[in-house]
């Protein structure tokens, strides 16, 4: 994590981090502190590596948040997601991870992820966490992806 006075991913060129661990997630300042609203991240083709067989797992992600002090940075957010390519790990533990890891360092009022992953085995496997009930007055749209139906 970086000041959120002075981004290290902002308005610079940057490279892909070779993993999670190495990804600096850039927090900026809440341009409306003290306001009650939603900001949502959609990464609708997120890719990791599945740990047993190293094959891609691909998955379409959204992000809730309310802000606190701080907003994430989108380009270190985009850096950071993209980060996984090369990441084993199951969809539990990258979905979990993520969200996890956002809280954490951005301290939110509230955060939620959906982790929608496409059928690993013939099953797909959805995977949702947040930091706990949403403030009260918090408007929430649903996360707008429907359940995997396959061909049908």
């Amino acid at each position: 994590m970086t000041d959120p006075q002075s981004p290290l991913h902002l308005g610079q060129p940057s490279t892909l981090p070779a993993s999670p661990q190495e990804a600096v997630l850039d927090y900026v300042p809440n341009p409306r502190k003290g306001a009650l609203y939603a900001v949502r991240f959609a990464a609708p083709e997120f890719t990791s590596l599945c740990p047993v067989t190293g094959q891609p797992d691909f998955a379409h992600l959204v992000i809730d948040y309310a802000p606190g002090e701080t907003i994430v940075e989108s380009k270190s957010l985009k850096l950071f997601l993209s980060s996984f390519r090369n990441h084993c790990g199951f969809h539990e533990d990258v979905t979990v991870g993520i969200g996890q890891r956002l809280a954490k360092e951005m301290q939110p009022r509230w955060l939620r992820i959906g982790g929608y992953w496409y059928p690993r085995g013939g099953i797909p496997i959805d995977v949702f966490w947040q930091t706990g009930a949403p403030p009260e007055d918090l408007w929430l749209p649903e996360q707008g992806v429907a359940p995997y139906r396959g061909r049908g």
